[in-house]
């Protein structure tokens, strides 16, 4: 095992290197410093259940398995996995707090007024005409995404999504996934069977899922989305050099592990360790995951540029920044995608605090239409093709009813008018969430790229995108779109039994046929929160939204929801109280969530 070395060409530039990207300005010793002695190949025994990872022979990090082990659970969690996983942390664990305390004054900084804009430091690189990203070259699978189904990585839903028919599949362990311990552990061992063919699951009633081929190649490209760099892994236990122990990072695990079982594999069968990358809110971010590439592939013998990501660009300061995204990892980078949900997200988190002509009205009123919306995917396809990237959309959260034609036909005529803007628009590729949508989405996109694999040398010379097209939040209220009565109490609705759901598990829920996962429940609490802090009068009544308004809702809706075997609806409208009717903004809140109320419960356990 080596050192990270950064092989690519130096040139001189003329602004601060710090703030600039790597491999301008920067000599590779400055950079890698602090990790130019070769690590040893040889893990590191400790006592406790911990393996370490060693530099020279000498003992340093180690990673301590605390939560319970289910069968077959050692595959997964192996001896030399985990000291992989520890060698990832040695090095990027520090790093990665600073990222987040990064985020947090930044975060601040747009709270305090300070509006996001295109930085001066790195024009240098959107300026420069010449670089281009790894794109789908040598990635086989990544050539055609025209259709790309998503969800959880149970075994029934990696079988259903295998056999779909779509072209790749979003394997979430993040937004769709409530990271409960098994689903942590046995969705890694349902992707690590049906990689080699041999996943099969049969449920309580006693029927029978099989894949269709177990011939990889022959089933939907698998691109794995861990969690986020802000989540922690809480039955992992990281301890240090100096014998400090805190969570594992859960981003490094999920990646890690996929990563060291399958990679290698994949590409025996024809296909490669592919990636999302979620919540990523700048160059830096994306240069750390460049950084864990090049370590992971360096450590287990894989070429430089195997991997492949595709960045969800779900936030409103990494809007800012596509350019400098995939610069930094261009190397690995297959393209960016328009994470619309998590993107409303972002933008009510920025300007929570603003005031009014920063309140977003109604979720279900802001379309992709809206003129800032608009322009944050038309800049994403047009930054996307000038470098050689994929610009994948988003995905529509109308869902069909197999008992109900009515709602099905609704849910086709919703899909199909969202995947003909984007095919039109320029997108290579775009989202479903269910099986009975792929046929809607292929053939709005069919009738657009016909037998071409994408659209990629399309280039929107004609898009022009600044500051102020960005920002324009009211955009949406100007053009008419209001805030309701009906609205705040479907937010109250939809952010109580979703999080109900994720206690109990399951991270992609299916309520008053929309299809909800993380990212829009945080839109659901953090609407409100801002219409309280902002004091905003719901259109249809003139009424304020007030805590006390929304607390009689909240008590409401918690009475409505009939109760049955394992319900924790009072736990999920205790973290609706914390996370939208207290004074602080919790980030998100999945995390208070999960280190209060989803780690140790009955849902946790194997």
């Amino acid at each position: 095992m080596t050192a990270t070395i950064d092989t690519r060409p130096q040139g001189a530039n003329p602004f601060d290197p710090d703030a600039g990207l790597a491999g301008i300005g920067t000599p590779p010793a400055a950079r890698n410093s602090s990790s130019s002695a070769p690590r040893s190949s040889a893990p590191s025994f400790l006592p406790n259940g911990g393996v370490g990872a060693s530099r020279t022979g000498a003992r340093r990090g180690v990673i301590t398995v605390t939560g319970p082990v289910g069968p077959r659970y050692g595959e997964i969690l192996s001896t030399d996995a985990l000291q992989f996983l520890a060698l990832l942390h040695d090095r990027f664990d520090a790093a990665r707090d600073e990222l987040i305390a990064r985020r947090q004054l930044r975060r601040q900084d747009i709270a305090d007024g300070s509006d996001p804009d295109f930085r001066a430091s790195t024009r240098p690189v959107r300026d420069d005409p010449h670089w281009r990203v790894a794109g789908s070259r040598r990635a086989p699978g990544l050539e055609d995404r025209r259709v790309e189904i998503t969800g959880p990585t149970d075994p029934k839903m990696t079988i259903n999504a295998l056999n779909s028919g779509a072209r790749c599949w979003l394997a979430d362990a993040e937004d769709a996934s409530s990271p409960t311990w098994p689903n942590v552990v046995e969705g890694q061992l349902a992707l690590h069977d049906a990689i080699r063919g041999t996943l099969s699951f049969t449920n309580e009633a006693g029927k029978e899922y099989a894949l269709r081929s177990s011939t990889i190649a022959d089933l939907p490209t698998i691109v794995f989305r861990p969690r986020g760099w802000h989540l922690d892994e809480t039955h992992l236990r990281y301890t240090d050099a100096n014998g400090i122990t805190s969570s594992a990072l859960g981003s490094l695990v999920d990646f890690g592990l996929y990563f060291f079982h399958n990679a290698a594999e994949l590409i025996a069968r024809g296909r490669g360790p592919y990636f999302y990358l979620p919540k990523l809110e700048g160059y830096k971010e994306a240069r750390l995951w460049n950084e864990v590439f090049e370590v992971a592939q360096d450590a287990l013998g894989i070429p430089r540029g195997t991997i492949r990501a595709t960045v969800l660009i779900e936030t409103l300061p990494a809007a800012f920044e596509m350019e400098e995204i995939l610069y930094e990892l261009r190397d690995h980078c297959a393209g960016l995608n328009a994470g619309r949900w998590d993107y409303l997200f972002s933008v009510i988190k920025c300007f929570r605090t603003r005031g009014d002509s920063y309140v977003l009205p109604d979720r279900a009123q802001v379309t992709m239409t809206a003129p800032f919306m608009r322009a944050y995917t038309e800049l994403l396809v047009a930054t996307c093709h000038k470098r050689g990237a994929h610009a994948i959309g988003g995905m529509s959260a109308f869902i069909p009813d197999r008992r109900s034609p009515e709602v099905t036909e609704r849910a086709f005529h919703q899909v199909a008018a969202d995947k003909k803007r984007e095919a039109r628009d320029g997108f290579d590729g775009t989202w479903v969430a269910h099986p009975d949508l792929i046929p809607v989405a292929a053939r709005e996109f069919d009738a657009v790229l016909g037998d071409a694999p994408n659209q990629v040398s399309r280039l929107r010379d004609d898009v022009e995108v600044g500051q102020h097209d960005l920002l324009d939040i009211a955009s949406a209220r100007r053009a008419g779109a209001t805030v309701t009565s009906a609205g705040l109490r479907s937010n109250v609705s939809v952010a109580i039994r979703y999080l109900d759901a994720w206690l109990r598990g399951t991270g992609a829920a299916a309520l008053d046929n929309l299809m909800e996962d993380a990212a829009t429940a945080e839109i659901s609490r953090s609407q409100v929160w801002q219409w309280i802090a902002s004091g905003t009068v719901t259109d249809d009544d003139q009424l304020p939204v007030t805590r006390e308004r929304v607390e009689a809702i909240l008590l409401d809706v918690v009475a409505s929801l009939s109760p049955d075997h394992g319900n924790r609806i009072e736990e999920a409208a205790a973290i609706f109280r914390e996370v939208a009717l207290k004074d602080a903004f919790p980030p998100f809140l999945t995390n208070a969530a999960y280190q209060g109320h989803l780690v140790g419960s009955a849902a946790d356990q194997v």
